[in-house]
């Protein structure tokens, strides 16, 4: 993947996390992104109170990946660096 697919890439993944971020926002957490790999699996970093969230795994798989792969369906998974890994 060159720099300009894998740009793009980034910015519909940032696209899909915007859907998500405001339910996050309410319980003072957030996700950012840290890497989109070459074999299209999204990284992801969770911060603030969604660190030590005992739903992280739940958000991850349920909202983070689905809202991800409904507009990205070549992503074959999302994992958190900092967490849990969801492999579909």
């Amino acid at each position: 993947m060159n720099d300009l697919e894998k740009k793009d890439l980034y910015d519909r993944v940032e696209q899909a996390l915007e859907t998500v971020r405001p339910h996050l926002h309410v319980d003072g957490g957030d996700v950012e992104i840290v890497e989109v790999t070459d074999d299209l699996r999204v990284l992801i970093r969770w911060v603030g109170m969604c660190e030590s969230c005992s739903m992280s795994a739940m958000t991850l798989r349920a909202g983070l990946y689905e809202a991800i792969k409904s507009k990205i369906p070549e992503i074959v998974a999302v994992e958190a660096v900092n967490g849990m890994a969801f492999v579909a």
